[in-house]
C-alpha cells in the first residue's frame, strides 16, 4: 500500500468548520452545545463570539447581533454584551461608517447613494449613515466621477457615439451617481475628446 493511503480512514477530523457567521462552530465537549456538560454562561459565550468576529475586521452592532442570534444566544445576554462593547469602543458604528465611506469611495469610486445603500445592508442607523456620507461633498463626488470616466474613456473608442454615452453613463449609475451628474460628466469628457457638442445633444437625454 502506498505511503499514507488509507491513513486516518474512519477517524473524524479535529478541525472545526466555521459557522455561517465566520466563528468556529461549537463541538461536543466545549460546553457550548449538547453533550458539552455544564453549559457556558451565555454572556461569556456571547463575549467570546464577538471578540473572535472583531479580530482584524470591524463590524457593526447589527452584524454582531445577527451572528449571536444565529448562535441562539439569549436576548438579555446579547444586549448586555453589545452595550458593554459599545461603552468601551469595541463597537463604534459611526467610526465604521466613516471608514467605510473613505475606503469605498477612494477605492471603488462609489457615490453617496451607493455608499448609503451598502451601509444600510450592514444595519447602520440612518442618522449615522447620513453623517458619514455627508463627508463627501458634491465637488469631491463630481471629481471622482470625472476620474472614473477618464479611466474608462479609452475602452469605448471605436464604438458609435450613442453606445459610448450609454456605457460611460451606465458605469457611473452603477456606482451610485445621479443621472444628471453622469450625463454632464460624460458630455464634457466627449467634448474634450473632440465630439461635436450639437451632435452630443442629439444623443444625450435632457438632464
Amino acid at each position: 500500500m502506498p505511503f499514507g493511503e488509507g491513513a486516518g480512514r474512519g477517524r473524524r477530523s479535529s478541525r472545526r468548520r466555521p459557522g455561517p457567521d465566520g466563528a468556529p462552530a461549537p463541538e461536543p465537549g466545549d460546553g457550548t452545545g449538547p453533550g458539552g456538560g455544564r453549559p457556558r454562561d451565555p454572556v461569556e459565550q456571547a463575549r467570546a463570539i464577538c471578540l473572535r468576529l472583531l479580530t482584524g475586521t470591524p463590524r457593526t452592532r447589527s452584524q454582531l447581533e445577527s451572528a449571536l442570534r444565529r448562535r441562539e444566544i439569549p436576548e438579555d445576554a446579547i444586549e448586555a454584551v453589545l452595550s458593554r462593547f459599545e461603552e468601551v469602543g469595541l463597537i463604534d458604528d459611526a467610526a465604521f461608517a466613516g471608514a467605510w465611506v473613505d475606503s469605498r469611495h477612494h477605492g471603488r469610486g462609489l457615490a453617496r447613494r451607493a455608499l448609503a445603500r451598502e451601509l444600510r445592508t450592514k444595519g447602520v442607523e440612518p442618522a449615522v449613515i447620513d453623517e458619514a456620507v455627508a463627508r463627501l461633498d458634491p465637488e469631491q463626488e463630481e471629481e471622482t466621477a470625472r476620474a472614473l470616466v477618464e479611466r474608462k474613456l479609452h475602452a469605448t473608442r471605436g464604438l458609435d457615439r450613442q453606445r459610448r454615452v450609454r456605457r460611460l453613463a451606465g458605469m457611473l449609475a452603477r456606482r451610485g451617481y445621479s443621472e444628471g451628474l453622469a450625463l454632464r460628466v460624460v458630455r464634457e469628457a466627449l467634448e474634450a475628446e473632440g465630439e461635436d457638442p450639437e451632435e452630443l445633444d442629439r444623443h444625450l437625454p435632457a438632464e
